[in-house]
C-alpha cells in the first residue's frame, strides 16, 4: 500500500495534479495511506470521512431518494458521492469509496466485501464494483485501498 501511494504522490506530483477522496468503509485509510508520503501536501486537498447516511446527505450532499432507493453501498450513491466531493473540493481528480467491510452488515444483495470505488477526472467518471470474497475487514478495507490508488494511478496518466 505504501509504495502504491508513493508512486501516486509522485505521478501527481510530477502531473501537477490534485486530489480529493470521500471514504465510508475505508474510514480514512485512503487518506492515510496518501498523508504518510512525505510531500502529499503538494496534490492532497482533503478527505471526507462520510460513515453514516447522514452525512452522506449532509457533506456530499447524496440525494436522500438514492440512499433510500439504492442504499449506502451502491453504484448510484459511489457516484453522487464522487461527483460531489469533487464539486466541493475543485481538484483535478476526486475519488469515493463506499462498501461493506464486515464481520456484520452482509445481505445476500450486498455480501461483505462488497465494494464500489468512483474516480473522477474532468468531464470522466467511472464507478467500479468490487467483491473481496473470504477476507477480513481490515483485508477488505486495505485490498480496496489499493484498488483505488491502482485506479488514481491509471486515471492520472
Amino acid at each position: 500500500m505504501i509504495k502504491l501511494a508513493k508512486k501516486v504522490v509522485k505521478l501527481l506530483s510530477k502531473k501537477g495534479l490534485r486530489i480529493s477522496f470521500a471514504e465510508s468503509c475505508t474510514g480514512g485509510l485512503l487518506s492515510s495511506s496518501i498523508t504518510s508520503i512525505s510531500g502529499s501536501s503538494k496534490v492532497f486537498t482533503l478527505g471526507f470521512v462520510t460513515y453514516s447516511n447522514l452525512a452522506k446527505i449532509n457533506i456530499l450532499k447524496v440525494p436522500k431518494k438514492i440512499l433510500i432507493k439504492h442504499g449506502a453501498v451502491s453504484y448510484e450513491t459511489c457516484s453522487s458521492m464522487v461527483k460531489n466531493i469533487n464539486k466541493i473540493s475543485k481538484t483535478n481528480i476526486s475519488l469515493s469509496i463506499t462498501g461493506v467491510a464486515g464481520p456484520k452488515g452482509g445481505t445476500r444483495e450486498k455480501p461483505i466485501g462488497l465494494v464500489f470505488i468512483g474516480i473522477k477526472k474532468g468531464n470522466k467518471t467511472l464507478v467500479k464494483k468490487f467483491l473481496f470474497k473470504n477476507k477480513k475487514r481490515s483485508s477488505i478495507q486495505k485490498a480496496t485501498v489499493n484498488k483505488a490508488l491502482n485506479l488514481i494511478l491509471s486515471f492520472a496518466k
